[in-house]
């Protein structure tokens, strides 16, 4: 568990997929690293994603056993960021990921300001959002809590 200052944010919550990830970043490329998420979450929105949010860490504690910065086996001087790409569905996504891989103008030029070789990512279905209305119980449906 772990508090996360959000640096990029970009559209409105909706979809039922979401991609996620954790990535280390070197303190001293921060705002090199917002820049690059900043052009990026246009990208993902261009391609369809409902919303992009990258958020870098705050209030993080290094456990005992796991933790935000073990997990991407953060070295001195890295902070961590956690971030997250809501899609419509799963299609959207992939089709949206396989023409941003393609795309040869979004290539990096020069040096990433993050370790991509110790990011790790995944997609993920949706099974609770408390941000959607819930519709009301059908009569006779008993209410639980």
């Amino acid at each position: 568990m772990g508090g996360f200052d959000a640096i990029v944010e970009e559209g409105s919550p909706g979809g039922s997929y979401t991609d996620g990830f954790i990535v280390p970043v070197p303190e001293g490329n921060r705002d090199a690293y917002r820049e690059l998420a900043s052009k990026m979450a246009k990208v993902f929105r261009q391609h369809g994603a409902s919303r992009v949010i990258e958020s870098i860490a705050d209030d993080v504690s290094r456990g005992e056993v796991t933790d935000f910065y073990r997990a991407v086996n953060a070295e001195e001087g890295e902070t961590v960021v956690f971030s997250f790409i809501e899609w419509p569905d799963k299609q959207t996504r992939d089709d949206a990921w396989q023409k941003i891989m393609s795309d040869e103008s979004l290539k990096p030029e020069g040096e990433m300001p993050f370790a991509g070789q110790r990011m790790f990512w995944g997609g993920f279905d949706k099974i609770v959002d408390t941000a959607e209305k819930q519709s009301a119980p059908r009569s006779g449906t008993p209410v639980t809590a």
